[in-house]
C-alpha cells in the first residue's frame, strides 16, 4: 500500500507541473500563430485545464477500471463546485455576473445531470459518443457566441500566457514535454490507486473520489485561492463552471469511447450522481441568490464535501477493490 500511496501521490505532484507547462506552452505558441483569444480560451485552455482528469480517466478507463474513472469525474465535479469554491469564497467574496448566471450556470448544471444519468448501471460507447458529441456542441456555441470578442477569453489567455517575451522552440518543447509528463504521471496514479484500493478493501470509485480527485483537481484549489487573494475573481466560477462542463462531457465522453462497460461500484453511480447534482444545484442557487459567494456559503459548501465523502465512505462494500473483485 505504501507503494502505492508512493506512486499515486507522486505522480499527482508530477501531474500538476505538467499540466501547468503543457497548457502555458500550447497557449504561447497559439499566441504566437495569431490564434484567436476566444478559441484558445474556450478550446486549448479549457481542454489543457481538463487534462489531469481526461488523460487519468482515459488510462483508467482503457485499462478496464472504469470505477476510478467515474469516481475522478465525479469527484472532480463535487471538489470543483463545494471545496474549490468554498476555499476561494473564505478568502474573499467570490462575484457572480449575471451572464455566468444565464449562460454558465445553467450548461454546466445541465452537463452534470447528463453525466450522472448516463453512468447508471454502464456507460456504453454510444453514451460515450453522445458525450462527445455535446462537448463539440458546446464549444461551436461557445466560438460562434463569442466571435464579436469577448474580454474574459482576453483575460483568462492574458493570464495564462503571460507578459514575459517567449521563444516559440522554448514553448513547443515545454508544451510536448508538459503533455508526456502528463501521460507518464497518469499511469503512475492509476497504478497507485489501483493498490491503495486493493490494500484498503476500498473500491476503485472511492479512491478515485477522494485521492484521485483531489490532486487532479489541486491546480483549480491553488489558482482559485490566489486569484481570491488578489482580488482577480471575475473570471473564477465561470472557470469552474466551466471545468465541470468539460470534465462531465469530455471526459466522460472519453471513458466511454476507449473503455465502455459496466460500472462495477453501483455506490458511486447510484448515491456518488445524486450527491454530485445535489451539490452542484445547491452552489448553482447561492450563485443565484444574491449574485455572489461569501464566507456563509463556503461553509455550507464546505460541509457538503465533507459530508459527500463521509456518506461515500459508508457506502463502502468489504472487499469492493478496483477491480470489482
Amino acid at each position: 500500500m505504501v507503494l502505492g500511496l508512493l506512486f499515486a501521490l507522486g505522480g499527482l505532484a508530477v501531474l500538476t507541473v505538467a499540466a501547468d507547462h503543457f497548457v502555458r506552452g500550447a497557449a504561447r505558441i497559439a499566441v504566437s500563430k495569431h490564434v484567436s483569444p476566444v478559441v484558445i480560451g474556450a478550446v486549448l485552455i479549457g481542454f489543457g485545464t481538463s487534462a489531469p482528469e481526461m488523460v487519468v480517466s482515459g488510462i483508467a478507463a482503457g485499462r478496464g477500471d472504469l470505477d476510478i474513472g467515474v469516481g475522478n469525474i465525479v469527484g472532480s465535479n463535487v471538489t470543483n463546485i463545494s471545496l474549490v469554491l468554498a476555499a476561494a469564497a473564505t478568502v474573499a467574496t467570490i462575484p457572480v455576473s449575471s451572464s455566468t448566471i444565464k449562460r454558465e450556470v445553467p450548461i454546466s448544471v445541465a452537463s452534470v445531470i447528463i453525466f450522472a444519468l448516463l453512468i447508471q448501471g454502464e456507460i456504453t460507447r454510444l453514451e460515450g459518443a453522445l458525450l462527445a458529441l455535446l462537448i463539440a456542441m458546446f464549444l461551436f456555441f461557445v466560438l460562434r457566441s463569442g466571435t464579436g470578442g469577448d474580454a474574459a477569453f482576453d483575460d483568462d489567455v492574458s493570464e495564462i500566457v503571460g507578459d514575459d517575451p517567449f521563444h516559440f522552440r522554448y514553448e513547443l518543447l515545454r508544451a510536448i514535454n508538459g503533455l508526456v509528463f502528463v501521460v507518464g504521471a497518469s499511469w503512475f496514479i492509476v497504478d497507485g490507486a489501483e493498490q491503495v484500493a486493493e490494500a484498503l478493501d476500498l473500491s476503485g470509485g472511492f479512491v478515485g473520489f477522494t485521492l484521485v480527485a483531489l490532486g487532479t483537481s489541486a491546480p483549480e484549489l491553488v489558482t482559485s485561492v490566489q486569484a481570491a487573494r488578489q482580488g482577480e475573481t471575475e473570471l473564477l466560477v465561470g472557470n469552474l463552471l466551466g471545468s465541470n462542463v468539460f470534465n462531465s462531457l469530455a471526459v466522460g465522453g472519453i471513458i466511454g469511447l476507449v473503455g465502455p462497460g459496466p460500472i462495477i461500484d453501483t455506490t458511486m453511480a447510484e448515491t456518488g450522481s445524486i450527491l454530485m447534482v445535489g451539490i452542484v444545484l445547491v452552489s448553482a442557487l447561492f450563485m443565484m441568490v444574491g449574485g455572489k459567494v461569501g464566507r456563509t456559503k463556503a461553509f455550507i459548501l464546505f460541509f457538503l464535501w465533507v459530508v459527500s465523502v463521509v456518506v461515500l465512505s459508508g457506502g463502502e462494500t468489504p472487499g469492493a477493490s478496483a477491480l470489482g473483485v
